[in-house]
């Protein structure tokens, strides 16, 4: 009877660790979490960070200089495939999230970190390649802004807070 509490034991105990895993895993293949809006970390376990030297995405856009209000294209081009992301705009001067996006492809979602609308990531865990979004900047000048991305190749690797060239506010003295 001894080996059969054991046995017994040890598939409770297997089942509740594969539930745990999966429903942890399940939240994060819809999108990133508001804990990751400061440092743009995914929350995942046993992660491997890989420098963003080595890297195989690029989040730029065909602008220079924006104007306040003005809506700026930003496109993610990658040579492999991903599964997740985390895509933000980001005052130079102070790191701040800024601006809003209000053009995201399919495969993506806004996300609130500090405004409606001021985060983008993945609503699903397809596949992702080339995305394209339309950042809009406030109203208000905020002065030079960079967008930074994050990739999630798979659970376990990724690439945190790829930056974009500095896109210059117009019209500053």
């Amino acid at each position: 009877m001894e080996d059969g509490g054991r046995a017994h034991t040890a598939i409770v105990g297997w089942a509740c660790t594969t539930l745990c895993l999966v429903s942890y895993v399940a939240a994060f293949s819809q999108g990133a979490s508001l804990s990751a809006c400061s440092d743009m970390m995914p929350r995942h376990l046993r992660v491997q960070l890989h420098s963003s030297n080595s890297n195989y995405v690029a989040v730029h856009t065909n602008m220079s200089f924006y104007f306040p209000g003005d809506k700026v294209p930003v496109t993610v081009r990658s040579t492999r495939d991903y599964m997740g992301f985390m895509l933000q705009a980001r005052k130079v001067s102070n790191n701040e999230i800024a601006g809003t996006f209000i053009f995201l492809p399919p495969g993506s979602k806004l996300l609130t970190c500090f405004e409606d609308g001021d985060t983008v990531t993945h609503s699903d865990k397809s596949l992702k390649r080339n995305l394209s979004f339309i950042w809009k900047a406030p109203d208000q000048p905020i002065g030079d802004i960079k967008f930074f991305i994050s990739i999630v190749q798979s659970y376990f690797v990724y690439w945190a807070k790829i930056e974009s060239a500095v896109v210059a506010q117009g019209g500053q003295n």
